[in-house]
């Protein structure tokens, strides 16, 4: 099954996942509504949370990533049944009641240990910004205003993944072996801000981003949902209760940081737009303004005279193997870590390409896996990200649970003659992909609440 699950080896898997992960929430919520206040309270919740993101997790990466379309729409419903579950008790009054009765114990309280405390405070916070102050018939509506959000962010994104097609006949024909043909229609993926050809990188701007009503509708009913969600449950804005939480606070202070960085890079980025737009006008004469599609090509070109480093001298050098080489140096160097790669079991992979690897401490020994999905195919997102399928966590017989996470790529594949190269920008995103990987093997946090926190 995916990732080693049993139940996984087939799309129906994700019901018997899903039913198993509530049967056993269902028992959580028992256990933790008649349990004296206690450190125990908080083991319960977390347990409760692992249950249900250990499904809602995997899912949330299989409904995206998955080739077969059974197994996409298997997981999205997974996902939406968990959430809804999910949100539901958000709003519970009675297991609200039980974490409650821990917080205001102060001879409990100060009897455990700063980490527990917070993991408490932090699953009440939960409580109180999803709305469990409000009466029972504002609860259902704050529940259902959730699963609503939920719904609206998934269509939302999968939308925005989704190339945009154009009758080829409409691009001039020395630029269209740039992109994917598909009988008499080309498929634009991405904006192409690599590529020299100015024309290559207007045409891929304008297509790929051209509006589409369907994706802007989304966006509105979404933004409206939100903030009729935030006025619900006390806020003045979906902003303000989305980070109350952080380190930001408020708006206010991620304007006023936002207002000040501005200032301090505005007059190195004029000079370096004065600098973008002159290259431009010596490569092209004819048309000389700098155009919003232009900016990531040129500020390479600055980047790579300023530094007198021409990348295509040195990308020859950083193929795939060698980069995943450095960062095992690096790794080794710095943190006393090792990748290996292990073979995977029949099912366990969503495509034959992908790569699982151990993640091995030198004295701590096995910390977790990473599953490499670096290689671009038909359907497959264009966009770098991390997964957490699996948080770790201390469990209750003393045991860890290792972390288990992806990292998804858009490389391109290897030929006969040639292995994967990485541009600047591909290596910059496989390091910064690989930062999350790390942080999420090495937080070996007791809690998997705040596992991978930052």
């Amino acid at each position: 099954g995916l990732f080693g699950v049993p139940e996984l080896s087939c799309p129906e898997g994700f019901q018997e996942a899903q039913d198993k992960a509530l049967q056993e929430s269902e028992q959580l919520v028992q256990k933790a509504c008649s349990t004296p206040p206690g450190p125990e309270t908080v083991m319960i919740f977390d347990q409760l949370s692992d249950s249900l993101c250990r499904v809602a997790d995997l899912a949330d990466f299989v409904k995206i990533a998955h080739p077969d379309f059974a197994f996409r729409e298997a997981a999205e419903e997974a996902c939406r049944n968990i959430g809804t579950v999910v949100e539901k008790l958000n709003t519970d009054v009675e297991l609200c009641h039980s974490l409650r009765r821990l917080l205001a114990d102060e001879i409990v309280m100060s009897s455990l240990d700063p980490e527990t405390r917070r993991v408490a405070e932090l699953f009440m916070f939960d409580f109180e910004i999803s709305g469990i102050h409000l009466d029972e018939e504002k609860r259902k509506k704050a529940v259902n205003l959730n699963v609503r959000i939920l719904d609206l962010s998934n269509e939302f994104l999968t939308g925005t993944h989704l190339p945009n097609k154009i009758d080829k006949h409409i691009l001039p024909e020395h630029i269209r072996y740039n992109f994917t043909a598909e009988g008499n229609y080309l498929q634009v993926a991405g904006l192409h801000a690599d590529c020299p050809d100015d024309l290559v990188r207007e045409a891929a701007y304008k297509i790929f981003l051209y509006p589409n009503a369907e994706q802007l509708s989304r966006l509105e009913e979404l933004l409206a949902s939100r903030n009729s969600l935030a006025q619900l449950v006390g806020y003045d804005t979906f902003a303000h209760r989305a980070l109350q939480g952080t380190m930001a606070k408020n708006p206010e202070t991620v304007r006023q940081f936002l207002e000040k960085l501005s200032d301090q890079l505005a007059k190195r980025t004029q000079k370096d737009f004065e600098m973008m737009t002159k290259m431009k006008m010596k490569l092209n004469p004819q048309n000389s303004k700098l155009m919003p599609w232009d900016h990531p090509y040129y500020s390479g070109v600055l980047r790579a005279e300023r530094y007198n480093i021409d990348p295509g001298l040195y990308c020859p050098f950083f193929s795939l193997g060698a980069c995943m080489e450095g960062l095992n140096s690096l790794f080794s160097q710095l943190l006393g870590i090792s990748l290996y790669a292990e073979q995977t079991q029949r099912g366990e992979v969503w495509s034959e390409d992908v790569r699982k690897l151990a993640v091995v401490h030198e004295t701590e020994g096995l910390l977790g896996y990473i599953y490499c999905d670096f290689f671009h195919r038909p359907d497959k997102p264009h966009q770098d990200c991390h997964f957490t399928v699996r948080g770790g966590r201390l469990r209750e017989n003393g045991e860890y649970q290792l972390p288990v996470v992806v990292l998804m790529l858009s490389l391109p594949h290897s030929t006969r003659s040639a292995p994967t190269l990485l541009s600047p920008g591909m290596m910059e995103n496989l390091f910064h992909e690989m930062g999350h990987a790390m942080h999420s093997m090495l937080g070996r946090t007791r809690y998997q609440h705040v596992t991978g926190k930052k």
